[in-house]
């Protein structure tokens, strides 16, 4: 009789110090799940939630750095803009977010540039990375724009690097009317601090951009056409030096 009390009082014991670790363990996974997936604290070290990041893309190097305090906290190999259809040079701010769809690897986060829809995304051609492949946006693998998001807010600031020459990125092209980017942008820029251009630049060579550029090129004796080149960029004051 009191062996078979010993024993079964035991097994009661036993049955709920393994009940406590179970209940233990659901709560120790439950916290790394909440951490995990609102903070990714545990996915990106170094990453502290109350402080801002800011995102550098480099599309030459087809690389995304985070930083946060001065210091890159995570990078990412990603996919830019095709030389048809180039991604946005320069300094935006992500001003939407959303779980699209799987063409975009269920993850949005979209920037402000004035001329086209442009944003960060996951992509369903994971082959692509690596690559200047893309329509303009930037891509991501779907695990890795899934850990960005977690961490980049609406109102993160976003820096898109092309090359050395600022928003003309690497090169002077040919700019004919229809096109669009961060060149034209820049034009468009700079013939309003000449008093030439008096609407907010959007990027697109549009009717109007081509009246004040045959206004300007009759102003310093240049032949008039649609095409802003090298005579062009030269009255305009934009040459491009190591």
């Amino acid at each position: 009789m009191g062996k078979k009390f010993i024993k079964s009082n035991f097994l009661k014991l036993l049955f709920i110090l393994v009940f406590i670790l179970i209940m233990e363990f659901i709560l120790i996974f439950t916290a790394y799940k909440k951490n995990s997936i609102n903070t990714g604290f545990f996915k990106i070290k170094n990453y502290n939630s109350k402080k801002t990041i800011v995102i550098l893309i480099d599309i030459c190097e087809n690389t995304l750095n985070v930083f946060q305090n001065g210091n890159i906290i995570k990078s990412y190999t990603i996919a830019s803009g095709k030389p048809s259809t180039p991604s946005p040079i320069g300094t935006w701010v992500i001003t939407n977010r959303g779980t699209w769809g799987d063409g975009f690897g269920g993850r949005w986060m979209g920037l402000n540039v004035p001329w086209g829809k442009y944003g960060i995304h996951g992509t369903t051609h994971p082959n692509s990375i690596g690559w200047a492949s893309s329509h303009g946006c930037i891509r991501m693998r779907n695990k890795d724009v899934e850990d960005l998001y977690k961490i980049t807010p609406i109102g993160t600031k976003v820096i898109i690097w092309g090359g050395n020459y600022g928003n003309f990125g690497s090169y002077l092209r040919p700019i004919k009317p229809g096109m669009i980017g961060s060149d034209v942008y820049q034009i468009q820029k700079i013939l309003r601090d000449k008093g030439y251009y008096k609407a907010a630049p959007d990027g697109i060579y549009g009717e109007y951009l081509k009246n004040v550029v045959h206004k300007f090129e009759k102003d310093n004796n240049l032949p008039i056409s649609d095409t802003i080149g090298y005579n062009f960029y030269k009255k305009l004051g934009v040459e491009l030096m190591d």
